[in-house]
C-alpha cells in the first residue's frame, strides 16, 4: 500500500507548508536584517536577498531542519497572518510573492501601516470605519448608509401613524363658534360691543348652492378635488412652480385642507398647524363625502365685510339669496375666497388695498376664474362668452352698532390692530378680543359738537343746494411726544358716510405744507448757487427765519442756481399769491404769517425739493400721500396727508422735534392674556432749536397772520392756515405743548360712481372759503373744550439758529425805485396750486408788508434784524417809514414815497425776530 500513499510535496510541504511558514516566522530564526515595511498593494514577502517567499532571512525552509508549526486551518492562518502583518516585515523585490500566505499577510500589513494597530474591532457598527484614514474613515459604507435610510424611513412612517392615530376630528360646530369683541375708551369704560357674533352666518345645503358657485371655486382652487385624497401633492408642486414663473396664484391647499384649516384650525403658518391640517384633511377626505366637504367649505369661507358662508356673502355683496346667483357673480365670490381683503372693490386695510387696486386686482382675478372654468370643462367657451363685464357689487352695509363717530373709532382701532399685531383680519372677525383705545370719549364728543356747530349755523344744502351740498369735514387730535390719538371727526355719520375723513381723504393740504419747507430751509440749508445741485451739508447754508425773500405776485420761479425753472416741456412757472398780495422782500417768518405762495415755492427750488420732502417724511407724514417732485408746487402743499398724519407731524414740532408714530390701540386682550401692549418709542426728526424756531413762527401765524381766530383759544398756540386751489379744500393745523390738531374741509360727493373734489365758492354764503374760516372755527372750539381744566402751558423760547439770507431779487436795504422781480414778462400761463388766506382787516387796521404798505398806509419796519425801516407803500397819500424804533439796532426809518401821493415822514426803524 505504500506505493498508493500520497508522497509528501517537495519542501516540506508545498504551498500549504511555504503559506504557514511566510505567516508564522519560526521563534527560533536569527534577528531580520531590517528594512522598509510592506505597503499596501504588494504581494509576497521575499526580500532583496532572494530569500524564497515564507522564509525570513537566516533561517531554513520548513522541511530543512526548522520545526514546522500546526495550524487549525485556513481561519487560523488567517489570524496569523494578521498577526505576522503587525511586525516589521522583511524588504520586499517589488515582485508579486508568491502564494496566498503572502498575499494575506502583505495586505494586512498595508492596512495596518495606515495607523491603526491592534486587532480588528470586534462592533455592531463599524464606524468611524476600521482601517481607513483621513476623509474615508468618516464615510459610510453603502450598508450603512442603506441602513440609515431604511431606518429613517420606518422611523418616520411609524410617527406619522401614530400622529394619525392620536390625532381626532374636532366638533365643526364648536369650532366655528364666533364671539364679540369688546371696544373701551381711554379711561377704561366699555364703548361698544360689536362684530363677532354679529356675523350673517347662515348654513344652506349643497343643493341650494348653484352649480356655477360650486365649479367657480373647484376650477379656482382645487381641480382635482372630485378624485383627490384629501391632499394633493402633485396641486402643491404645481402651486409652487406657477408662482415661481410669476402666473397667477393657485392655493397649493386642496379644498378639503381648507374646509379643516377654516372650521377646526387657527390661521397661523406653523408647522404643527399644517401637519394637523394634512392629517386631519387625510382622515376628513377618508370619512365625509366629497359633497360634504364641498358644503362644508363653501359655508365656512370668509368673503369679507364680516361674511361667513355663501348665503352670507350673497347677501353682502349682491343682496339676494346664494341661490340666485348668476355665473358672472359666483366667479367673483370665488375670487375673494383668495382674500377679500385685496379683491373687495369697496377697498381693504393697509397699503395696497385701495378701491382702485382691489377693483382691478377683482377683475382680473374673476376674468381668469371664468377662463379657468372653460380650461376644467365647467362652462362652455360660448357661454363664457356672454359675461364680459365685471359685476360690481354693492357698497358695504355698516352695522347700526356703529352710528355717528363709533363706526370711524372701531375701524381706525381695528386697522390698528392689524396693522401692529399678528391678529390676522378672520381672528378679529371671530372676535372675542378685548380692545383698549386712545379714544378720550370727552374729546370725541367735542369735536364732533364744534363741527355740528359750524355746520348748523353756516351750511345750508336746502337754502344753497349748489353750493352747500356734499360738504365734508375731518379731523383728527394727536398728544406730542406719545403719539396717542384722543379724538377724531370721521364724518357727519358712520352710518350715511361710510369713508372716514380723519383718515387718507386724498385733500391736498395747501400752506399747512409750508412749515416743513422752513424746517428743510433751517435744518438742512438753501444751496450755493455756484455749486452743483447735489451738495454736501458743507456747501449749504442754514437759513434764520429773519432771511429775506422776494414775495412778489406771479413770481417767475427761479432753479437755486438763478436761472428760470422750466418743465420738461419747456414752460416757466409763474407763481400767483392768494389775492394777488405782493411783497418785493419780505421774510420767511413774515411770509409764514401771510402765508405769502411765492417766497416759499423759491425757498423750497433753493433748498432743493427732495430735502424739502425729507423734512415732512422726518415729521411724520407717509410717503404714499406725498406729490410729485417735479414741480415747484410741491412746496406748498400739493401733497394730502390725512388729517391724523398733519396733527402727527405738526406734533412733532411741539414736542421739540422728537416723532411718535401715531396709535389708536394701548393694548389688546384675549382670554385674561394680553396679546398686545403699545410701547410708545420716539425718533429724533430735528433738533429742538429747528423744532422751536419752526413754532415760533407758527405762534406768529396765530398771533398776527392768517391764523388770527385761533387766538381765542386763550393759550399759547401754534398753527398754519391751508387753502387749495380752485378753493376745493381748506385747512388749519395747530398746537399747544399738550395737544395738536388737525382740521380739513372740502366738498365730494361721495354716492358719485367717479368721485371728484369739487370748488366751495358761495359755500355758506361765503364768496371763497378759506382755512381761516370755519376750519379755524373747529380747531379752536374744539381746543378750548379738549383742554378746558387743564394747566396753561408754555412753548420753549426758541434759540438763535442760521444765517440770514437774502434769497433771488431781495436786497439787505430798500430800493425803492427797483422793479418788481414780477414785472419781467412771460408768455406761458400761470400755475396756481396752493392759496391761503387770513381774515380781512378791519378799516383801521392797517395791511402792510415788510418794505412798506400796498396802499398807503402806514409802513412797519423792518422784522429781520435790518437796520433800515421799510418805505410807505407806493400810491397812497400819508405812507410812513417804519413806525416803531429797533430794539437791537436800526435808528433810522425809511423815507415814504412819492408815487401817487405825499411823502411819507419818516420813523424809527424795528429790529425783531432774532
Amino acid at each position: 500500500m505504500s506505493e498508493h500513499r500520497r508522497k509528501p510535496p517537495p519542501n516540506g510541504g508545498g504551498r500549504a507548508a511555504a503559506r504557514r511558514g511566510a505567516q508564522q516566522p519560526p521563534e527560533s530564526s536569527p534577528a531580520r536584517r531590517p528594512g522598509p515595511p510592506t505597503g499596501r498593494g504588494s504581494y509576497g514577502t521575499g526580500d532583496a536577498f532572494g530569500t524564497p517567499p515564507g522564509v525570513s532571512n537566516g533561517a531554513q525552509p520548513p522541511g530543512r531542519g526548522a520545526p514546522e508549526r500546526p495550524y487549525g486551518g485556513r481561519a487560523e492562518a488567517r489570524r496569523a497572518a494578521q498577526r505576522g502583518g503587525r511586525r516589521r516585515a522583511a524588504p520586499t523585490t517589488g515582485a508579486v510573492g508568491a502564494g496566498a500566505g503572502g498575499r494575506a499577510g502583505a495586505g494586512r500589513t498595508g492596512e495596518g501601516g495606515r495607523g491603526q494597530g491592534g486587532p480588528r474591532p470586534r462592533r455592531f457598527i463599524d464606524y468611524p470605519r476600521w482601517g481607513r484614514s483621513g476623509w474615508r474613515r468618516w464615510m459610510p459604507s453603502w450598508r450603512q448608509t442603506l441602513g440609515i435610510c431604511v431606518a429613517f424611513c420606518g422611523t418616520l412612517v411609524a410617527l406619522v401613524g401614530i400622529a394619525y392615530a392620536m390625532v381626532s376630528v374636532p366638533n365643526p360646530n364648536l369650532a366655528a363658534q364666533t364671539q364679540k369683541n369688546v371696544y373701551y375708551w381711554a379711561d377704561g369704560s366699555r364703548m361698544v360691543v360689536s362684530g363677532g357674533g354679529d356675523l350673517n352666518r347662515q348654513i344652506v345645503k349643497l343643493d341650494q348652492i348653484p352649480t356655477s358657485m360650486q365649479n367657480a371655486v373647484v376650477s379656482a382652487e382645487n381641480a382635482s378635488f372630485w378624485h383627490d385624497k384629501g391632499v394633493d401633492p402633485q396641486g402643491i408642486a404645481r402651486a409652487v412652480l406657477r408662482m415661481a414663473q410669476g402666473g397667477e396664484t393657485q392655493s397649493g391647499s386642496t379644498i378639503t385642507q381648507q374646509y379643516v384649516k377654516n372650521t377646526y384650525l387657527d390661521q397661523s403658518q406653523t408647522v404643527t398647524r399644517k401637519l394637523k391640517e394634512l392629517l386631519i384633511s387625510i382622515k376628513v377626505g377618508a370619512n365625509d363625502s366629497k359633497q360634504d366637504i364641498l358644503a362644508g367649505y363653501l359655508n365656512t369661507g370668509y368673503y369679507g365685510r364680516g361674511a361667513y358662508g355663501i348665503q352670507a356673502a350673497a347677501q353682502a355683496y349682491y343682496g339676494v339669496n346664494c341661490d340666485q346667483l348668476r355665473p358672472d357673480q359666483s366667479a367673483f365670490l370665488a375670487a375673494l375666497l383668495n382674500g377679500p381683503n385685496l379683491y373687495d372693490p369697496a377697498g381693504g386695510v393697509g397699503p395696497g388695498a385701495t378701491p382702485a387696486e382691489n377693483l382691478k386686482r377683482a377683475t382680473d382675478r374673476w376674468s381668469w376664474i371664468l377662463d379657468r372654468e372653460v380650461d376644467t370643462k365647467s362652462m362652455t367657451p360660448a357661454k363664457r362668452g356672454r359675461y364680459r363685464t365685471f359685476p360690481v357689487p354693492n357698497k358695504p352695509r355698516p352695522s347700526t352698532d356703529k352710528a355717528g363717530q363709533i363706526g370711524y373709532l372701531t375701524d381706525l382701532a381695528d386697522n390698528n390692530v392689524l396693522a401692529d399685531t399678528k391678529i390676522t383680519k378672520q381672528q378679529l372677525d371671530k372676535g372675542g378680543y378685548q380692545i383698549y383705545t386712545t379714544f378720550d370719549k370727552k374729546d370725541v364728543a367735542a369735536m364732533e359738537k364744534a363741527v355740528d356747530d359750524v355746520r348748523s349755523a353756516n351750511i345750508k344744502p336746502k337754502l344753497r343746494p349748489s353750493t352747500d351740498t356734499y360738504v365734508q369735514f375731518g379731523g383728527a387730535s394727536v398728544v406730542p411726544g406719545d403719539g396717542a390719538i384722543k379724538a377724531i371727526y370721521g364724518g357727519e355719520d358712520y352710518l350715511k358716510h361710510f369713508t372716514d375723513n380723519a383718515d387718507y381723504t386724498g385733500a391736498q393740504v395747501g400752506s399747512t405744507f409750508k412749515p416743513f419747507v422752513l424746517a428743510a430751509a433751517m435744518r438742512d440749508g438753501v444751496r450755493d448757487p455756484h455749486g452743483p445741485a447735489d451738495q454736501s451739508d458743507s456747501q449749504r447754508t442754514p437759513v434764520s427765519p429773519s432771511s429775506v425773500y422776494p414775495g412778489v405776485n406771479d413770481w417767475k420761479v427761479l432753479n437755486y442756481d438763478g436761472s428760470v425753472w422750466q418743465d420738461k416741456d419747456g414752460r416757466q412757472w409763474l407763481q400767483e399769491n392768494d389775492d394777488h398780495d405782493s411783497f418785493r422782500s419780505i421774510t420767511l417768518k413774515k411770509a409764514m404769517e401771510e402765508s405769502v405762495n411765492s417766497t416759499y415755492v423759491q425757498l423750497g427750488m433753493n433748498v432743493g425739493l427732495d430735502k424739502v420732502k425729507q423734512a415732512a417724511l422726518d415729521a411724520g407724514v407717509t410717503s404714499d400721500s406725498l406729490a410729485s417732485t417735479n414741480g415747484p408746487s410741491f412746496s406748498i402743499g400739493t401733497s394730502s396727508p390725512s388729517a391724523i398724519r398733519m396733527a402727527d407731524a405738526y406734533a412733532t414740532f411741539a414736542d421739540g422735534g422728537l416723532r411718535a408714530e401715531p396709535y389708536s390701540v394701548s393694548k389688546v386682550i384675549k382670554e385674561g392674556s394680553t396679546v398686545y401692549q403699545h410701547r410708545t418709542t420716539t425718533v429724533k426728526a430735528f433738533s429742538p432749536a429747528v423744532a422751536d424756531n419752526v413754532t415760533g413762527v407758527l405762534r406768529g401765524v396765530v398771533e398776527e397772520g392768517t391764523g388770527t381766530a385761533a387766538k381765542a383759544l386763550g393759550r399759547p398756540a401754534a398753527g398754519k392756515t391751508g387753502t387749495t386751489d380752485d378753493n376745493k379744500s381748506a385747512w388749519f393745523t395747530g398746537y399747544t405743548p399738550q395737544l395738536a390738531t388737525s382740521i380739513g374741509m372740502y366738498r365730494m360727493d361721495d354716492q358719485a360712481k367717479a368721485q371728484k373734489f369739487l370748488p366751495m365758492y358761495g359755500l355758506g354764503g361765503n364768496a371763497k372759503i378759506y382755512g381761516a374760516s370755519f376750519p379755524t372755527q373747529i380747531w379752536t372750539a374744539y381746543m378750548k373744550a379738549a383742554l378746558d381744566g387743564q394747566q396753561v402751558e408754555q412753548f420753549s423760547p426758541p434759540e438763535k439758529i442760521g444765517t440770514v439770507v437774502y434769497g433771488d431779487g431781495a436786497a439787505p436795504s430798500p430800493s425803492p425805485s427797483a422793479p418788481a422781480p414780477s414785472a419781467t414778462p412771460s408768455t406761458t400761463p400761470s400755475a396756481r396750486p396752493s392759496r391761503s388766506h387770513r381774515p380781512s382787516p378791519s378799516p383801521s387796521t392797517s395791511s402792510c408788508g415788510f418794505w412798506g404798505c400796498q396802499d398807503g398806509g402806514t409802513g412797519t419796519g423792518g422784522t429781520g434784524g435790518d437796520t433800515t425801516g421799510g418805505p410807505g407803500g407806493d400810491g397812497g397819500t400819508t405812507g410812513n417809514g417804519g413806525t416803531t424804533a429797533g430794539t437791537d439796532g436800526g435808528t433810522t426809518g425809511g423815507p415814504g414815497t412819492t408815487d401817487g401821493g405825499a411823502r411819507g415822514t419818516d420813523g424809527g426803524g424795528f429790529i425783531g425776530g432774532n
